[in-house]
């Protein structure tokens, strides 16, 4: 590489204004997948669901329309357990290193894993269980849930003793994981464009 060249090229990389306008064209780029993540996220049949509340319908399809997600996870009545999913996608950034000699810099994406997503959504009677994870993997009980509002926690239904329905079962859906593989492919892509 020619010599002149490269010293252009390492005072280029040094220069504020070059600095600026890289950071500024990843941020909103960035930004852009961040929203459209934050969207699908928003409009996933799962999350709409469960910010329903008590009162929703099974538009997820999870629980062939015996309850809702809300009632049969058994969530506490008025609770949101949504907002820490979402706080957690809010809170993605990324940062810009460069190395000393290097002429490149390199950009670190800093979003949430699907495991941190399952650490902050505890199943609200089982310790060291994932509400969230739960959906992809399946739920037991749907044969034992009853609509009942007497000591029920979320206000709608109880788990009986004894099964009241036969052959009905949890319906597992493709939830954090999918949505979070495909925050990380896209930002893959938005590193590959070398900004």
């Amino acid at each position: 590489m020619d010599k002149d060249f490269l010293k252009f090229f390492k005072d280029l990389q040094k220069d504020k204004d070059f600095a600026n306008i890289k950071k500024n064209a990843i941020e909103k780029e960035f930004n852009k997948i961040k929203n459209d993540i934050l969207e699908e996220f928003n409009n996933h049949p799962i999350t709409r669901e469960i910010e329903m509340g008590i009162n929703a319908l099974n538009i997820s399809g999870t629980l062939n329309n015996v309850t809702n997600l809300y009632s049969f996870i058994g969530f506490d009545e008025g609770t949101d357990p949504i907002s820490p999913i979402r706080n957690l996608i809010e809170k993605s950034s990324f940062r810009i290193t460069t190395g000393g000699e290097s002429l490149s810099s390199v950009v670190v994406f800093e979003i949430p894993t699907a495991k941190n997503i399952f650490a902050v959504t505890p199943m609200p009677w089982a310790t060291g269980r994932s509400w969230a994870k739960g959906i992809e993997t399946g739920i037991s009980g749907l044969g034992y849930y009853l609509k009942k509002q007497k000591n029920s926690r979320s206000g709608l239904g109880v788990q009986s003793r004894n099964k009241v329905r036969a052959n009905i079962s949890f319906k597992n859906t493709k939830y954090i994981s999918n949505l979070i593989n495909k925050f990380e492919k896209e930002l893959k892509n938005l590193n590959k464009l070398n900004i």
